[in-house]
Order: structure tokens, then C-alpha cells, then sequence
């Protein structure tokens, strides 16, 4: 008997092991998560999607190696909430404050790199992540430590061995200010840059358009560096990378804006065990599907309350969720209203593939802030929901040179109604607004109607009556100034 035992003892000890042994396998083979996320770096600019001008060798080889997505928007064109809901999966108008720039993230929410982290992932972060803003709690850290100023190999030497890697590889390119000529000075032909075409073709837009490029090649060269690092070390082929931008370039109707020139971004995920080689993705996506896929790979049940929708059926074939549009909006960039209108400009927008459809909540606003920089909210503000540069203050300047410029001018920079309806076929560049032509009036209300059912399911404050008023939270930011009256020849 006591021999029975003894073996029966032996051989529990042994399928114990082999289950411990391979609970462990099973957590080292999980996927370290890299995400690559630019500041102000919008579609299309980048080598794969067809950019005459800007190299993005990293961008382009991550393409050309993994899956290449042609349809990426971000929730808000706006650095905070559409940071905000990327780290959490949701909308920004369901983060409360954090739904605005310069803002306070709450503390009920939590964030895919703090998930990560309780389940065995080691978290961190360089250079700018989520922001600007501060957390409720006083240092809290929603993407993990920061490690120096070569983080990513500072990671792998340092970080326990038995746990994968969730890094927020963060920057401050492609955001303004830019060496003025640093562009041409590097090599770029001004000539072939492809031009936005809600902008007039002026030397001087094309040579701001080349020093963003010359901030994007930076980021690009990072990230390149980056990838080497995990070469170096073994592990790029068990590491997510995903590649973004948080929304378009600080240019006029760009940042800031829902249009595709402001809220759709460049977007490239390699990971060769769950991803074929030169994917291209033409379905509608949003970066707050990241989380839940983040969450999916590392083999983590998905939070029931984000909104986002795991991206590995759909990179597999076997996607069931509705990509066939796709929603994002605005509450407040920056208060940029006459005095004494602490408000944003609210839109909400729906993308298919043959229209853009928007609403605008309040259309008495200034989308871009008031061109009245004596009668600004915040001090001399002025067209403060647009950055400062030199794109921005040619427009101004030449707004009366002729009727091509008015128009432009006032599409950057004028009041807009409150619907709005491009015709993608006709109007790629979203420059006619359709939506007041009785021939499409089905279109709008067709539109509109899917647009707030959507809202409604996730409670949108502006949709529901319910909730906060994004106008009445804190701002903790500034504004662009005026320059002055004689650079601008403001009225």
C-alpha cells in the first residue's frame, strides 16, 4: 500500500510539474506589444500609401511584412481624447473630461498597458504618451514606466525575464514648431509634393508641408531603430508592432477636424504568427480597436465595456463586426470662442466609403476658433482650434488675393452649418458640401440616422441629453497668440 502510494504521489508531483511547466510556456510564448504612435502625423503621408516625397522605410517595410490598413481613423483629431481612447478602448465622449484636450483622465477608467500589467506584462513608455493633461491621481501611470532615453534597449536588458513587453514607443514629431526649411534643406523636391486640395499652391505651403515631412522621416528613423533593437535581441517575431499617428498634420483642416485630411491616420500592424505577409485592409477601422486586440493576443478576455472590437478576426478572415463604416468626433481642442464661450466646436461624423457625413452640434461656433483675437476667450487667442504656422498665416494673409483663395479660407477657417455631407465619389478631397441638395436629402437622413442610433448605444452625452457637458470641464492648457497686426493683416 505504502508503495501504491508513494507512486501515485510520484506521479501527481509529475503532472503537476508538466502543468506548471507549461502554464509558464504558455506565458512566455505570449507576444510583446510594441505601439509606435506619432504626434500629429496624418494619412496619406507615407511611402506606402503612395507619398512622392516622404520616406518612411520603417513604415513601408512594417507594411510590406504585415498588414497595411487604407481606412484608419482615430476617435477625435485631438491629442488627448484620441489618446485617451485609444489606452482605453472607448470613445472619447464616453471619457467624460477626458473627451477634451488639456484635460483630466479619471481615474475609473483603466487603460490596456495597466491591464496588461496585472496580468504579467511588464509596462513602459518613452517620450509622450497620454496628454496633455494630468490623471485624478497624482502620478498615476497610464502606460508604464518611463526608462531613459534609449527605453527600448534599456527594456530588454532590464525588464524581468519571465515577463513579455507592452511599450509605448512615444514622440513629439511630427507636432509643430519646425526648423523652417529643414525639408528642402534634406533633399525634398517641393515640386512633387501632393498638396491637400483645400490649400492654394504657394512655395511657402509646400515648404511647410516639407519641414512636416522632415519631423515624419525622424519619427520613421526611430521606429527603424527601434525594430533593429528587437532584431538585435531576438524578439521582433514575437512582437505586435503597430504603427499610428494620433490624428492629422497641425495644418488648417487637418488637426482638428473630421475630415479624412484631420481624423484618418497611417496604420500598419506586423506580427507574423497571427498575420500574412502583405495584408492590405480596406474595411473601416478605429484606433480604439487596438486595446481589444492587444487583449485578444495576449490571450485576455475583453473588457465588456469598451467599445472597440478585437482586429485579429478580421486579419483572419473571420470577421463578424461591421466595418463598413466607421464613427470619430470632436468636443473642445481648445477654448477658441468669443468671450465669455468656454466651449469647443462638437461634431460627430460617420465615414463609409462613399460618404462623409457630419453634425455639427453648435454651428454658431467657429470651427477653427474666432478670427476676432481682441474678442478671444483665452487672452489674445486667435483662430486658436488651429496651430500656428506658416500655412496658416499665408491663408490669412492672401484670403482676399481672389476667389480661389476666399473659398479655401473659409473652408479652414469659417463658420459651417450644422450637417455637412461629401459625396466621395464625385468629391474625394471633401471640399462641396451636398447636404442642403434636395437630390440627396435620403442620403443625410439616412446617414444621420445611423449616426445617432450608434451614439445612442454608447451613450453619447450630445446624442442622450445624459451625462457631462464637455463645455463645463477644467481646461489646463494655453492657445495659439495672435502674432501681431502687421505680419497678418488681420482686420
Amino acid at each position: 500500500m505504502n508503495s501504491y502510494i508513494r507512486i501515485l504521489k510520484s506521479i501527481v508531483h509529475a503532472l503537476s510539474t508538466l502543468v506548471a511547466t507549461t502554464m509558464v510556456a504558455k506565458v512566455n510564448e505570449r507576444p510583446n506589444i510594441l505601439f509606435a504612435f506619432a504626434d500629429d502625423w496624418g494619412w496619406p503621408h507615407a511611402g506606402a500609401y503612395g507619398d512622392p516625397v516622404v520616406k518612411t522605410p520603417a513604415f513601408d517595410r512594417l507594411a510590406k511584412e504585415g498588414a497595411l490598413f487604407h481606412h484608419a481613423y482615430v476617435s477625435s483629431p485631438s491629442c488627448t481624447p484620441s489618446r485617451g481612447a485609444v489606452l482605453t478602448g472607448k470613445y472619447h465622449w464616453e471619457l467624460e473630461g477626458a473627451g477634451n484636450l488639456w484635460s483630466v483622465f479619471p481615474d475609473k477608467f483603466d487603460t490596456y498597458p495597466e491591464i496588461l500589467g496585472k496580468a504579467g506584462y511588464f509596462a513602459s513608455s518613452r517620450s509622450k504618451a497620454w496628454g496633455p493633461g494630468r490623471t485624478e491621481t497624482k502620478g498615476r501611470q497610464l502606460t508604464g514606466t518611463s526608462r531613459g532615453v534609449d527605453p527600448i534597449r534599456n527594456l530588454l536588458k532590464n525588464r524581468p525575464k519571465d515577463k513579455p513587453f507592452c511599450h509605448w514607443l512615444g514622440t513629439s514629431d511630427p507636432h509643430r514648431g519646425y526648423a523652417k526649411g529643414s525639408g528642402e534643406k534634406s533633399g525634398m523636391d517641393l515640386s512633387k509634393i501632393k498638396l491637400f486640395p483645400h490649400y492654394p499652391d504657394s512655395l511657402e505651403i509646400r515648404g511647410d508641408v516639407a519641414d512636416y515631412y522632415f519631423e515624419v522621416q525622424r519619427f520613421d528613423k526611430l521606429v527603424g531603430n527601434t525594430i533593429a533593437a528587437l532584431e538585435e535581441a531576438g524578439e521582433l517575431d514575437n512582437t505586435i508592432i503597430v504603427m499610428s499617428g494620433d490624428h492629422g498634420m497641425p495644418f488648417p483642416r487637418c488637426k482638428s477636424n473630421n475630415y479624412d485630411s484631420g481624423a484618418r491616420v497611417p496604420l500598419v500592424i506586423r506580427w507574423p504568427a497571427k498575420i500574412k505577409a502583405g495584408t492590405v485592409v480596406n474595411d473601416f477601422v478605429s484606433l480604439i480597436d487596438l486595446a481589444p486586440t492587444f487583449f485578444e493576443a495576449a490571450g485576455l478576455e475583453i473588457p465588456g465595456n469598451v467599445s472597440g472590437g478585437s482586429l485579429l478576426p478580421l486579419l483572419k478572415g473571420e470577421g463578424k463586426r461591421d466595418r463598413s463604416f466607421v464613427l470619430h468626433g470632436k468636443e473642445r481642442h481648445v477654448p477658441g470662442q468669443e468671450k465669455p464661450d468656454m466651449g469647443g466646436y462638437p461634431t460627430r461624423a460617420i465615414r463609409t466609403h462613399d460618404f462623409l457625413y457630419l453634425h455639427n452640434f453648435k454651428p454658431d461656433r467657429w470651427p477653427s476658433g474666432t478670427p476676432h483675437y481682441e474678442k478671444a476667450t483665452i487672452g489674445n487667442a486667435w483662430l486658436a482650434d488651429c496651430d500656428n504656422g506658416p500655412t496658416k498665416t499665408y491663408m490669412v494673409n492672401n484670403r482676399d488675393k481672389d476667389a480661389h483663395h476666399r473659398n479655401l479660407y473659409d473652408l479652414a477657417f469659417g463658420k459651417r452649418p450644422a450637417d455637412e455631407l461629401y459625396d466621395l465619389k464625385k468629391d474625394p478631397g471633401q471640399l462641396v458640401n451636398v447636404a442642403a441638395d434636395p437630390a440627396y436629402a435620403k442620403t443625410v437622413k439616412s446617414l444621420k440616422d445611423q449616426l445617432f442610433a450608434e451614439l445612442k448605444k454608447t451613450g453619447d452625452p450630445r446624442v442622450t441629453g445624459k451625462g457631462p457637458d464637455f463645455d463645463k470641464f477644467p481646461y489646463l492648457g494655453g492657445a495659439p497668440k495672435f502674432p501681431s497686426p502687421k505680419k497678418t493683416k488681420n482686420k
